[in-house]
């Protein structure tokens, strides 16, 4: 007979449910996968303890081995250059997948760090790999996530080569509420887990620029700013800004 869960037990599961009951499972990797696969998938995921603000899920040039799911917080992708540079290539929200851009070259492109406190969950690639040739489902799912990135790599490129400082700040924010409604969150209120350091490091702008920026959306009614907290006054008009074309 199964004894009660210990209050160890009971923590253990707060913090790491089970794909079957996961919240996020509909918009992560089990997404399509019936209950046995579910389970299969289930069964090679490693257990995390969550991280803290700042702490580091891995250093870039670390070798390749898993990739993570994050179930709750946030991270940046921070990528050193030769220059000593360091440029904010990605910020993973929960239910997106982290580590995919290093299957190629067996090694992390980029330092991970927690930008609050986030749990993930950890997947051994080689065992996700054996996994997905016998569950076309979620061969199919792991495809989409890696199109994904290189979708979002190419419009990061767009945002970066021919959109004004006004337009990246649009995307970005525009970006962020239909991440959020995906999840099922409000896309007009939320709060951000990056500061306002790491908006401009990731839009190649100063923080000085997107401040005066800021302070001009709000002048126009785009958008409420205070600390962290955003909200989206006119959605439209913001989206409509985002996906101008051309430099002006």
């Amino acid at each position: 007979m199964r004894h009660p869960q210990t209050t160890a037990e009971r923590h253990e599961l707060a913090y790491h449910p089970h794909c079957q009951t996961c919240s996020l499972s509909s918009l992560c990797l089990p997404l399509a996968l019936k209950e046995r696969g579910t389970e299969q998938l289930d069964a090679i995921i490693r257990r995390r303890a969550p991280l803290k603000k700042g702490d580091i899920l891995f250093r870039q040039g670390s070798d390749f081995d898993c990739v993570y799911a994050v179930r709750s917080g946030s991270l940046k992708q921070v990528t050193t250059e030769g220059s000593g540079e360091d440029q904010l290539t990605n910020f993973y929200l929960p239910s997106e997948l982290v580590g995919l851009d290093a299957i190629d070259e067996d090694r992390y492109p980029g330092t991970v760090v927690a930008l609050e406190t986030t749990t993930v969950c950890e997947i051994p690639f080689d065992r996700l790999d054996r996994l997905s040739e016998a569950l076309p489902e979620l061969r199919g799912q792991l495809y989409r996530s890696m199109s994904k990135e290189l979708r979002d790599d190419r419009r990061m490129m767009r945002l970066l080569s021919r959109k004004t400082a006004d337009q990246r700040l649009a995307s970005f924010f525009a970006g962020l509420s239909e991440r959020f409604r995906r999840r099922g969150y409000s896309p007009y209120s939320f709060r951000l887990s990056m500061s306002r350091a790491d908006i401009s490091n990731y839009l190649g702008l100063a923080v000085e620029t997107v401040s005066r920026i800021l302070g001009r959306f709000q002048g126009q009614g785009l958008v409420a700013v205070s600390g962290r907290e955003v909200n989206i006054l006119d959605l439209p008009a913001l989206t409509r800004l985002a996906e101008e074309e051309g430099v002006h």
